[in-house]
């Protein structure tokens, strides 16, 4: 578990370097605020400032790395320093597949990429919604997930991300998760439960995560009535309203962009060996 005065630490280290760089970040902060275990953050300090960070995010056999280092710290192997211990970590831990993150925009973390001999896998629009009329959404309601729901979870999960099931089971099961601040929907629609999706808050945004249909019940329209729902909500509760996506998924994305959303950012994910 990270101490309090470690997250503040982190949070004003990542404001700086998006505020030099301007980009946006993706620190995965639900995770990081409920480590179970240590041993898989990582940190430089220098005379008392945080100045570089890299932190690991397991989904079962694979494994996310996200880091940052403080602009006037840059050049000087401080990332590489902090990579070397976590690629050990990685090692000790048995992760098979290895994802770096780095904002599109960053010509520093590409050029880190190369360094590190990461390939380039596939890219994720972050997008928010803007404001618009919503269409009505009868006959599609959500609930809040039990515990009766979660078989159907994980096969949402193993269908229609094409995870395995351990990788699933950790996704939805495997980290305590902050009642307050994450929920988990359950999407009904002619008298069975059809799909899941989560929201995530994080200040004043909601983040939407897992969305999805089974595949038998996709193409009647449940998945646009049941986001525009969701939108509706956290719109009428004050909350600025965001997902991500990948870019190749072109479904899913005019979907997106049907109900309201706009890609503001991209994130490159590279494959490390």
């Amino acid at each position: 578990m990270l101490t309090e005065q470690q997250l503040r630490d982190i949070e004003q280290l990542q404001k700086k370097c998006e505020q030099h760089d301007g980009i946006q970040l993706k620190l995965n902060w639900d995770m990081l605020r409920n480590r179970e275990s240590g041993g898989l953050d990582f940190f430089h300090y220098v005379q008392g400032e945080l100045a570089a960070f890299l932190g690991l995010y397991p989904f079962g056999s694979k494994v996310e790395v996200c880091g940052m280092v403080l602009p006037g710290e840059r050049r000087k192997g401080r990332f590489t320093h902090l990579f070397q211990q976590a690629s050990e970590r990685i090692r000790t831990n048995g992760y098979q597949k290895v994802l770096l993150n780095t904002p599109a925009g960053s010509y520093s973390g590409k050029a880190l990429m190369e360094q590190l001999g990461a390939e380039y896998a596939f890219s994720e629009f972050q997008m928010e919604w803007r404001k618009k009329p919503l269409e009505d959404t009868e006959g599609v309601t959500l609930r809040q997930a039990g515990d009766a729901d979660a078989e159907l979870r994980i096969r949402l999960l193993v269908e229609g991300f094409g995870v395995d099931e351990q990788s699933a089971n950790e996704v939805e099961f495997a980290v305590k998760r902050d009642a307050d601040m994450i929920t988990d929907w359950m999407i009904d629609a002619g008298g069975e439960t059809v799909g899941k999706l989560r929201v995530i808050l994080e200040n004043e945004q909601a983040w939407i995560y897992g969305f999805v249909i089974l595949p038998e019940w996709r193409g009647q329209g449940i998945g646009r009535k049941a986001l525009q729902q969701v939108v509706k909500n956290l719109d009428a509760a004050g909350r600025s309203v965001h997902l991500e996506v990948e870019v190749r998924n072109e479904h899913a994305l005019g979907l997106y962009k049907s109900v309201g959303f706009e890609a503001v950012h991209s994130q490159d994910y590279y494959s490390w060996k």
